[in-house]
């Protein structure tokens, strides 16, 4: 952990692996670079500061990274820092190593102590400069771990501050691109910052425990090397590990341990040659030592989403003494210690596009590809909300499930079917009516598990999520999507009940074929209404009357206009009587008294879409356009309708409600479906095995604007996760 002084101590690092003349002159160009237009700056602890960004690059070698990421870690303070500009660093560096640059320049600093605001979009600009080029994350880490070993010359309330952000944020980057070395560094060192007194207490314990614990995992060392040998293992390593202070603080903060009682703070690694031999090994240790159940994991067959490989199993050695095993190859050993860095170190004979470089990592980081497609979706949310999400949801994962097609999704945990639901498309869980796992149907609110494979059920006629969902719903994404769709539902119902009245009151006035144009939405510009939609939606919050529409309107036409008017609607009002059969509200163009019916396959209601059948000897029966027998029905005889302006009767409608099983339900439902002025013609309740109550519910409405108000009030019931409307 010295720190470089000098340009050859960063040459006699990437000398190992960089030997190309060309490549060795832009990092030279880049050191030079940087110590011109650093000259005369001083760092707090009084060095120079090109000091900094030389142990960046330092750090970014040791990684085996390409020239470009050893440049741009020469240089990434430079544009913050100096007269340079990103055209600049474009003109003399390429475009490459300029966006790098870009990407990283005093992104995610809490330089702005009041501005929490600033911060978070400081952090938000971060993740999307990740999400377009991963190099720029692995140069940032490597800045903030030579930030944070030279944190003692700062004060002390800029010290917990940048050691908190830390831990909360670049610790578990570094942990997401398996980069575990600079992970443990970026926790133990800030650990010291935040909570001083238990890092000198566990770091004194582990000087007074250890060497009881060495002294026996040597023991088992001998004893494994001497089992190996006699089953003609000879070409491997094997060596004893300690666990980092921070994840034995984790322990015993999180689950209340005292330090006697964590048993892997001590294990022994043992690598091989190939994958063959990590399970030789591990049958070895299983016969000779007693395995603890339910601490086997085979990271190999399913590798951890930041690419780490490996066979833990935790054993009893023979005097009693509890020990962790770790089994991998050469190959898992660096990328376990290194990451992304390791499994993509440069290589001066492979010609890797930056693209092709972005795509592989994608493919095999799930997460990043997940990253890569949530950045581009929720570009336009507020950063906080963004950066909470990305933190919460991505980085902070645990529970590792599968969909049915065996592809693994990371969930945080105590994530239920409904954040898998939306993980995979926001439609998926917008359509959400069930889940199976394990080939078992389960409530919604089930807390997934590791292993788990679950299979969503979805139902294009559900009315979508309801606010008991957010209860469920344990991941910041999932939550934020559900909000947006109750958000639009409830605008959509304002949009069209302000609509219903404001037509009303025309009726009433004797007015039709009103057209409430541009000018006339300008007579309520006072009112802070600019389109027809916002007076709508201030009619149905009642911040506006209906009648003082009208009458603005009535004063804005002279009154030839109005008789003119109310002598087209006699005539429209003549020619609908004609049209419309008083029993079903429904209009068919150029028949005077057709006999019509409504099917009772999918119960249409004014608001639905609907087609027309004609059928032999019995009339034109009405459908529903989502109705799944019309299908099956022959084209010819399918005829356009639509409903009349006010069929003034009501419809009877199924639908069909999930819900966790209670013993107030159907009080309250039946209660809710009366205070919304509707009348019960049936109701069925029946419990699945799992503690489900799903509720058959036939009603008289007026229409779906109607029933959809009914619905939002049944979505209030806490008991309540789903409705749909019950086409058979």
């Amino acid at each position: 952990m010295a720190t470089a002084t000098t340009y050859e101590e960063l040459e006699k690092i990437f000398s190992t692996y960089i030997h190309k003349e060309e490549s060795v002159n832009l990092i030279k160009k880049a050191y030079d670079t940087a110590k011109r237009l650093h000259d005369g700056q001083m760092r707090k602890s009084g060095e120079p500061y090109i000091i900094h960004p030389l142990n960046v690059a330092c750090i970014l070698a040791e990684l085996h990274v390409g020239p470009a990421t050893i440049c741009a870690g020469l240089l990434h303070d430079v544009v913050e820092d100096t007269q340079a500009t990103k055209e600049d660093l474009e003109k003399e560096f390429g475009k490459d190593i300029s966006e790098i640059v870009d990407g990283v320049t005093k992104v995610g600093q809490l330089k702005f102590s009041s501005l929490e605001q600033k911060q978070v979009e400081n952090h938000q600009h971060m993740l999307l400069a990740m999400a377009k080029d991963i190099r720029v994350i692995v140069v940032k880490l490597a800045d903030r771990l030579h930030n944070i070993r030279t944190l003692n010359s700062l004060p002390t309330e800029k010290q917990i501050r940048i050691a908190r952000e830390t831990l909360e944020i670049y610790a578990p980057l570094a942990h997401k691109i398996g980069m575990f070395r600079i992970k443990a560094e970026l926790e133990d060192t800030s650990l010291r910052y935040v909570d001083n007194e238990m890092y000198n207490k566990i770091l004194t314990q582990i000087r007074n425990d250890s060497s009881a614990r060495i002294s026996n995992v040597d023991h088992t060392i001998d004893e494994i090397k001497k089992i190996l040998a006699e089953n003609g293992l000879v070409d491997y390593q094997i060596k004893g590990r300690i666990k980092n202070i921070y994840s034995i603080y984790k322990k015993m903060v999180n689950q209340r341990k005292d330090f006697k009682d964590i048993y892997d703070i001590l294990a022994i690694r043992v690598i091989v040659k190939n994958i063959g031999a990590c399970y030789q090994v591990l049958g070895l240790i299983h016969a000779n030592y007693t395995p603890v159940p339910k601490r086997f994991k085979d990271y190999i067959a399913v590798p951890k989403p930041n690419m780490y490989q490996s066979l833990h199993t935790t054993v009893i050695s023979n005097d009693g003494f509890t020990f962790e095993v770790q089994i991998r190859t050469e190959e898992m050993d660096k990328i376990a210690e290194y990451g992304i860095a390791a499994h993509w170190a440069y290589k001066e004979n492979v010609e890797y596009s930056k693209e092709r470089e972005q795509f592989e990592i994608a493919q095999t980081l799930k997460w990043y590809g997940d990253l890569l497609k949530f950045s581009e979706e929720e570009k336009a949310d507020s950063a906080k909300e963004y950066v909470e999400t990305v933190k919460e949801d991505l980085l902070n994962t645990t529970v590792y499930v599968y969909t049915p097609t065996g592809e693994v999704v990371d969930l945080p945990k105590g994530a239920t079917p409904l954040d898998f639901a939306y993980k995979i498309h926001t439609n998926v869980g917008n359509k959400t009516v069930g889940a199976m796992v394990n080939n078992h149907i389960v409530p919604l609110d089930y807390e997934l598990q590791t292993g788990d494979i679950i299979s969503i059920k979805t139902n294009k006629n559900s009315f979508g999520p309801s606010e008991n969902w957010l209860k469920i719903a344990k991941t910041t994404h999932a939550r934020h999507k559900i909000k947006s769709f109750l958000n639009k539902q409830n605008h959509d119902i304002l949009l069209l009940n302000g609509k219903q009245m404001v037509d009303e009151e025309f009726r009433q006035n004797k007015l039709t074929n009103v057209d409430l144009d541009d000018e006339f939405i300008k007579l309520f510009q006072k009112n802070n209404i600019n389109t027809l939609d916002d007076l709508y939606l201030e009619v149905a919050k009642s911040n506006l009357s209906p009648k003082t529409v009208v009458q603005k309107y009535i004063g804005q036409n002279n009154q030839s206009k109005l008789t003119e008017e109310a002598i087209t609607r006699q005539i429209e009002r003549s020619q609908r009587i004609l049209t419309t059969n008083s029993e079903t509200g429904v209009v068919v163009e150029g028949l005077s008294n057709p006999q019509l019916k409504l099917g009772s396959c999918c119960n249409p209601i004014p608001g639905d879409e609907i087609l027309g059948y004609v059928t032999k000897g019995n009339g034109i029966v009405v459908h529903n356009l989502e109705c799944k027998n019309l299908q099956s029905f022959q084209k010819e005889r399918l005829i356009p309708l639509r409903w009349a302006t006010n069929p003034g009767r009501k419809y009877p409608v199924s639908i069909k409600i999930l819900a966790t099983s209670n013993m107030n339900l159907l009080v309250e439902l039946m209660n809710t479906v009366s205070a919304s002025g509707m009348s019960i013609l049936s109701i069925n309740a029946n419990q699945t095995s799992t503690l489900e109550t799903t509720v058959k519910l036939k009603v008289m409405t007026n229409s779906l604007l109607d029933l959809e108000k009914m619905i939002l009030n049944l979505k209030k019931i806490k008991y309540i996760y789903n409705i749909e409307r019950d086409n058979q």
